[in-house]
């Protein structure tokens, strides 16, 4: 799949779609004049773009996603580890808690995911 890269703004506006979806193209455009001050021609381009980029499809002025809200942010959290820290999980982690202390709960949950990431690649299950 191709890199998909959002501005702010089009982030914010596949938020309101993920939030709502099933939603009609009609109903955005209604809610995006709200929130954004758009016309419908600048809904729609939007739109269009983000259906292009394979996040969204319109059929019949009906929008829903083909990527999940949590599995698009996914897949930018490890483009910007690949990135920023060359694919290393552990240069991120440590740029992450620099001068920052880990609680308790935060620390018991990185390590039940580290366990379960090792448990899913030893092929067990939980």
């Amino acid at each position: 799949m191709a890199e998909l890269q959002l501005g702010v703004i089009e982030a914010r506006f596949a938020d309101m779609i993920w939030e709502r979806e099933p939603v009609t193209s009609s109903e955005l455009v209604k809610l995006a004049a709200e929130a954004f001050t758009w016309k419908r021609t600048t809904t729609h381009t939007v739109l269009k773009r983000l259906c292009d980029k394979g996040l969204f499809e319109n059929n019949k002025g009906t929008v829903t996603s083909l990527i999940s809200r949590p599995k698009f942010y996914s897949m930018q959290s490890r483009k910007f580890v690949e990135d920023a820290f060359d694919g290393s999980l552990p240069a991120f982690i440590a740029a992450f808690t620099n001068n920052r202390r880990l609680t308790p709960e935060e620390a018991d949950r990185i390590r039940k995911m580290i366990d379960e990431a090792e448990d899913e690649e030893r092929g067990e299950s939980s």
